[in-house]
Protein backbone atom coordinates (compact mmCIF):
# COMPACT_ATOMS: atom_id res chain seq x y z
CA UNK A 1 0.00 0.00 0.00
CA UNK A 2 1.16 3.40 -1.08
CA UNK A 3 2.04 5.62 2.34
CA UNK A 4 -0.42 8.37 2.76
CA UNK A 5 1.72 10.80 3.53
CA UNK A 6 3.73 10.46 0.46
CA UNK A 7 2.63 13.09 -2.13
CA UNK A 8 3.00 13.88 -5.73
CA UNK A 9 0.33 11.68 -8.27
CA UNK A 10 -1.16 8.48 -6.89
CA UNK A 11 -0.58 6.71 -10.16
CA UNK A 12 3.07 8.00 -10.32
CA UNK A 13 4.00 6.54 -6.84
CA UNK A 14 2.53 3.48 -8.13
CA UNK A 15 4.61 3.55 -11.22
CA UNK A 16 7.66 4.36 -9.22
CA UNK A 17 7.14 1.70 -6.28
CA UNK A 18 6.70 -0.88 -9.15
CA UNK A 19 9.97 0.68 -10.98
CA UNK A 20 12.03 0.02 -7.81
CA UNK A 21 10.63 -3.99 -7.22
CA UNK A 22 11.49 -4.47 -10.76
CA UNK A 23 15.37 -2.37 -10.50
CA UNK A 24 16.04 -4.79 -7.01
CA UNK A 25 14.88 -7.90 -8.84
CA UNK A 26 11.39 -8.64 -6.96
CA UNK A 27 10.27 -9.01 -10.66
CA UNK A 28 12.81 -10.54 -12.99
CA UNK A 29 12.47 -9.69 -16.85
CA UNK A 30 10.44 -11.97 -18.50
CA UNK A 31 7.76 -12.39 -15.28
CA UNK A 32 4.39 -10.90 -15.44
CA UNK A 33 3.31 -8.67 -13.12
CA UNK A 34 0.31 -9.46 -10.98
CA UNK A 35 -3.24 -8.56 -11.99
CA UNK A 36 -4.86 -5.39 -12.50
CA UNK A 37 -7.27 -6.02 -9.81
CA UNK A 38 -4.52 -7.69 -7.48
CA UNK A 39 -2.60 -4.15 -7.77
CA UNK A 40 -4.85 -2.34 -7.15
CA UNK A 41 -6.00 -4.22 -3.94
CA UNK A 42 -2.38 -4.12 -2.82
CA UNK A 43 -2.18 -0.87 -3.25
CA UNK A 44 -5.47 0.15 -2.08
CA UNK A 45 -6.00 2.20 -5.30
CA UNK A 46 -8.81 2.35 -8.34
CA UNK A 47 -8.00 0.09 -11.15
CA UNK A 48 -7.72 3.13 -13.42
CA UNK A 49 -4.98 4.13 -11.28
CA UNK A 50 -2.73 1.18 -11.96
CA UNK A 51 -3.66 1.45 -15.71
CA UNK A 52 -2.12 4.67 -15.63
CA UNK A 53 0.63 3.45 -13.77
CA UNK A 54 1.46 0.75 -16.36
CA UNK A 55 1.13 3.02 -19.31
CA UNK A 56 4.40 4.90 -17.63
CA UNK A 57 6.12 1.78 -16.81
CA UNK A 58 5.56 0.95 -20.79
CA UNK A 59 6.89 4.18 -21.63
CA UNK A 60 9.80 3.93 -19.59
CA UNK A 61 10.09 0.30 -21.30
CA UNK A 62 10.16 -1.54 -18.40
CA UNK A 63 6.82 -3.65 -19.19
CA UNK A 64 4.85 -5.18 -22.55
CA UNK A 65 1.17 -5.31 -22.40
CA UNK A 66 0.43 -8.59 -23.94
CA UNK A 67 -3.12 -8.97 -25.57
CA UNK A 68 -4.88 -12.16 -24.12
CA UNK A 69 -2.01 -12.39 -21.77
CA UNK A 70 -0.96 -9.94 -18.87
CA UNK A 71 1.70 -7.28 -18.76
CA UNK A 72 5.56 -8.20 -18.46
CA UNK A 73 8.48 -7.04 -17.33
CA UNK A 74 11.12 -6.62 -20.24
CA UNK A 75 13.82 -4.50 -18.58
CA UNK A 76 15.29 -3.68 -14.90
CA UNK A 77 16.15 0.02 -15.83
CA UNK A 78 14.07 2.41 -17.88
CA UNK A 79 15.57 3.52 -21.12
CA UNK A 80 18.27 5.79 -20.71
CA UNK A 81 18.85 5.35 -16.76
CA UNK A 82 15.88 7.11 -15.30
CA UNK A 83 12.34 7.26 -15.76
CA UNK A 84 10.86 9.67 -18.18
CA UNK A 85 8.91 12.65 -16.78
CA UNK A 86 4.99 11.78 -15.88
CA UNK A 87 2.36 14.55 -16.64
CA UNK A 88 -1.22 14.10 -15.65
CA UNK A 89 -2.87 10.99 -15.47
CA UNK A 90 -5.21 10.22 -18.56
CA UNK A 91 -7.98 9.30 -16.74
CA UNK A 92 -7.70 11.74 -13.60
CA UNK A 93 -7.54 13.89 -16.39
CA UNK A 94 -10.64 12.99 -17.79
CA UNK A 95 -12.56 13.48 -14.14
CA UNK A 96 -11.92 16.94 -13.84
CA UNK A 97 -12.87 17.72 -17.35
CA UNK A 98 -16.01 15.68 -16.55
CA UNK A 99 -16.32 17.98 -13.00
CA UNK A 100 -15.57 21.94 -15.08
CA UNK A 101 -16.54 21.23 -18.97
CA UNK A 102 -20.34 20.00 -17.09
CA UNK A 103 -20.44 23.19 -15.38
CA UNK A 104 -19.14 25.00 -17.90
CA UNK A 105 -21.96 23.94 -20.43
CA UNK A 106 -24.26 24.34 -18.05
CA UNK A 107 -23.11 28.09 -17.71
CA UNK A 108 -23.22 28.39 -21.87
CA UNK A 109 -26.55 27.53 -22.05
CA UNK A 110 -27.51 30.70 -20.75
CA UNK A 111 -25.09 32.79 -22.74
CA UNK A 112 -24.48 30.93 -26.17
CA UNK A 113 -25.19 32.74 -29.60
CA UNK A 114 -27.03 31.76 -32.40
CA UNK A 115 -24.00 32.12 -34.00
CA UNK A 116 -21.97 30.31 -32.23
CA UNK A 117 -24.86 27.78 -32.27
CA UNK A 118 -24.65 27.30 -35.76
CA UNK A 119 -20.48 27.30 -35.62
CA UNK A 120 -21.05 23.80 -32.94
CA UNK A 121 -23.42 22.16 -35.73
CA UNK A 122 -20.35 22.96 -38.50
CA UNK A 123 -17.72 21.18 -36.13
CA UNK A 124 -20.24 18.39 -35.50
CA UNK A 125 -20.72 17.92 -39.25
CA UNK A 126 -16.95 18.04 -39.85
CA UNK A 127 -16.27 14.86 -36.87
CA UNK A 128 -18.46 12.79 -38.58
CA UNK A 129 -16.59 13.85 -41.87
CA UNK A 130 -13.65 13.29 -40.22
CA UNK A 131 -14.01 9.78 -38.48
CA UNK A 132 -13.97 8.16 -41.84
CA UNK A 133 -10.83 9.98 -43.09
CA UNK A 134 -7.83 11.23 -40.51
CA UNK A 135 -9.03 10.62 -36.66
CA UNK A 136 -6.62 13.03 -35.59
CA UNK A 137 -8.92 15.76 -37.64
CA UNK A 138 -11.54 14.99 -36.02
CA UNK A 139 -10.16 15.06 -32.66
CA UNK A 140 -9.21 18.07 -33.43
CA UNK A 141 -13.12 19.16 -34.10
CA UNK A 142 -13.15 17.48 -31.16
CA UNK A 143 -11.44 20.23 -29.20
CA UNK A 144 -12.31 23.20 -31.22
CA UNK A 145 -16.18 21.91 -30.12
CA UNK A 146 -15.62 21.99 -26.25
CA UNK A 147 -13.15 25.17 -26.41
CA UNK A 148 -16.41 26.54 -28.01
CA UNK A 149 -18.87 26.07 -25.83
CA UNK A 150 -16.23 27.31 -23.16
CA UNK A 151 -15.61 30.26 -24.98
CA UNK A 152 -19.58 30.99 -25.03
CA UNK A 153 -19.30 31.25 -21.11
CA UNK A 154 -17.46 34.70 -21.63
CA UNK A 155 -15.60 33.51 -17.99
CA UNK A 156 -12.17 33.85 -18.86
CA UNK A 157 -11.21 32.15 -16.09
CA UNK A 158 -13.54 29.29 -17.03
CA UNK A 159 -12.20 29.62 -20.65
CA UNK A 160 -8.30 29.49 -19.21
CA UNK A 161 -9.37 26.56 -16.95
CA UNK A 162 -10.82 24.38 -19.62
CA UNK A 163 -8.13 24.90 -22.22
CA UNK A 164 -5.58 24.42 -19.64
CA UNK A 165 -7.01 20.84 -19.49
CA UNK A 166 -6.69 19.91 -22.95
CA UNK A 167 -3.38 21.08 -23.13
CA UNK A 168 -2.30 19.07 -20.48
CA UNK A 169 -3.94 16.00 -22.95
CA UNK A 170 -1.99 16.91 -25.80
CA UNK A 171 1.30 17.15 -23.75
CA UNK A 172 1.00 14.27 -21.25
CA UNK A 173 3.07 11.53 -23.04
CA UNK A 174 0.93 8.90 -20.65
CA UNK A 175 -2.54 10.10 -22.77
CA UNK A 176 -0.54 10.15 -26.10
CA UNK A 177 0.29 5.95 -25.56
CA UNK A 178 -3.40 6.21 -24.08
CA UNK A 179 -4.79 7.72 -27.16
CA UNK A 180 -2.35 5.25 -29.58
CA UNK A 181 -4.54 2.33 -27.84
CA UNK A 182 -7.56 3.80 -27.93
CA UNK A 183 -7.21 4.59 -32.19
CA UNK A 184 -6.02 1.12 -32.47
CA UNK A 185 -9.39 -0.38 -30.70
CA UNK A 186 -11.31 1.62 -32.78
CA UNK A 187 -12.62 4.90 -30.37
CA UNK A 188 -13.14 7.97 -32.15
CA UNK A 189 -15.39 10.79 -31.36
CA UNK A 190 -18.99 10.16 -30.68
CA UNK A 191 -21.11 11.92 -33.21
CA UNK A 192 -24.57 10.91 -31.04
CA UNK A 193 -23.03 12.20 -27.96
CA UNK A 194 -22.02 15.87 -29.25
CA UNK A 195 -25.41 16.37 -30.88
CA UNK A 196 -26.91 15.53 -27.44
CA UNK A 197 -24.87 18.04 -25.50
CA UNK A 198 -25.59 20.76 -28.77
CA UNK A 199 -29.31 20.00 -28.32
CA UNK A 200 -29.21 20.62 -24.78
CA UNK A 201 -27.43 24.01 -25.20
CA UNK A 202 -30.36 24.80 -28.03
CA UNK A 203 -32.79 24.56 -25.54
CA UNK A 204 -30.65 26.76 -23.56
CA UNK A 205 -31.61 24.54 -20.80
CA UNK A 206 -28.39 24.79 -17.87
CA UNK A 207 -29.53 21.12 -16.15
CA UNK A 208 -29.75 19.38 -19.14
CA UNK A 209 -26.61 20.75 -20.87
CA UNK A 210 -24.60 19.83 -17.58
CA UNK A 211 -25.96 16.39 -17.71
CA UNK A 212 -25.36 16.14 -20.82
CA UNK A 213 -21.68 16.79 -20.95
CA UNK A 214 -20.90 14.76 -18.27
CA UNK A 215 -22.31 11.70 -19.84
CA UNK A 216 -20.27 12.95 -22.68
CA UNK A 217 -17.21 12.39 -21.11
CA UNK A 218 -18.41 9.83 -18.55
CA UNK A 219 -18.88 7.79 -21.86
CA UNK A 220 -15.22 8.88 -23.11
CA UNK A 221 -13.36 7.72 -19.78
CA UNK A 222 -15.59 4.36 -19.85
CA UNK A 223 -14.52 3.75 -23.90
CA UNK A 224 -11.17 4.30 -22.68
CA UNK A 225 -10.98 1.75 -19.55
CA UNK A 226 -12.22 -0.56 -22.04
CA UNK A 227 -10.33 -0.08 -25.04
CA UNK A 228 -6.93 -0.81 -22.57
CA UNK A 229 -8.91 -3.49 -20.79
CA UNK A 230 -8.55 -6.35 -24.04
CA UNK A 231 -6.44 -8.50 -22.02
CA UNK A 232 -8.53 -9.66 -18.98
CA UNK A 233 -11.24 -9.37 -21.65
CA UNK A 234 -9.12 -11.91 -23.66
CA UNK A 235 -8.58 -14.35 -20.34
CA UNK A 236 -12.20 -14.50 -19.26
CA UNK A 237 -13.00 -15.48 -22.86
CA UNK A 238 -10.37 -17.80 -22.50
CA UNK A 239 -12.05 -19.06 -19.12
CA UNK A 240 -15.21 -19.69 -19.91
CA UNK A 241 -14.22 -21.49 -23.16
CA UNK A 242 -12.03 -24.04 -21.26
CA UNK A 243 -15.42 -24.52 -18.64
CA UNK A 244 -17.52 -24.73 -21.14
CA UNK A 245 -15.29 -27.77 -22.73
CA UNK A 246 -14.53 -29.22 -19.45
CA UNK A 247 -18.57 -29.67 -18.54
CA UNK A 248 -19.76 -30.50 -22.38
CA UNK A 249 -16.78 -33.52 -22.17
CA UNK A 250 -17.98 -34.68 -18.72
CA UNK A 251 -21.42 -34.52 -20.27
Amino acid sequence: MIAKTETGRLYERVARDLSRQIAEGEYAVGRRLPSERDLAQAYAVSRPTIREAIIALELDGLVEVRLGSGVYVTARLPRGGQAGEMDVGPFELLEARRAIEGEACAIAALLITDEQLDELQGLVDEMQAENNRDILMSEDADRRFHMLIATATRNSAMINAVETLWDARARSPQTQLLSAKAHAAGVIPRIDEHAVVLEALRRRSPEAARRAMRDHLTRVLDSLLAATEVQELEQARARIAAERKRYGASG
